[in-house]
């Protein structure tokens, strides 16, 4: 069975990106045969370009490619880098120190009520930067790895992700959908499976 939309996919690989010397590459991130990543094809699980060069390859057959950061998580951006008045991440008028340091991923809301990560880059006594780039951006991507197994999505799968699908990936089960962030979903009435 060959990889095409809606065919369930594992695999595992090794993901490196550039390093500091030309020429060099430094590994960022493994799935094993023990741990592979998953995935339903063609559904928007994975970047573009990703899928595009598993696209037609079966159970055992090895790949090796490579993805721009323009097809990736487009390039860094210095201006996505913010300072944020410390008070906002107050819990009952204290900082917890655990949350807010150096180098932590923390969940942010906009205006709009939008939620997304940052890295926090420094804290100080009043400020805390965050950095809002994805990690990998401005990474040029490369990937090498082998497909373990193609087979059918079941249909619960697939109907799972058709309907209600959370902001992060997940499925929801509430009619009116919901928001996820990386401790499952936050309305009491919606499953969100990762």
């Amino acid at each position: 069975m060959r990889i095409e939309a809606n065919k369930s996919v594992s695999a595992k690989y090794d993901l490196y990106v550039d390093g500091e010397n030309q020429g060099e590459l430094e590994l960022m991130e493994r799935a094993t045969e023990e741990r592979p990543l998953s995935f339903i094809y063609g559904v928007g699980m994975m970047l573009p370009k990703f899928e595009e060069n598993l696209y037609g390859l079966q159970s055992g057959d090895s790949f090796e490619f490579t993805i721009n950061d323009e097809d990736a998580y487009g390039p860094y951006d210095e201006e996505a880098v913010i300072d944020l008045d410390k008070k906002i991440f107050e819990v009952d008028g204290k900082i917890d120190e655990n949350v807010v340091f150096e180098g932590n991923v923390v969940p942010l809301m906009d205006t709009d009520g939008n939620r997304f990560n940052a890295q926090i880059v420094t804290v100080t006594d009043q400020i805390v930067t965050v950095d809002l780039n994805h990690p990998l951006a401005g990474q040029n991507l490369h990937f090498k790895g082998q497909v373990l197994e193609v087979r059918e999505a079941s249909e619960a799968e697939l109907a799972a992700l058709m309907n209600n699908s959370c902001s992060c990936g997940g499925n929801c089960s509430s009619d009116e959908g919901c928001s996820c962030d990386s401790d499952g979903c936050e309305d009491p009435n919606c499953t969100c499976n990762k």
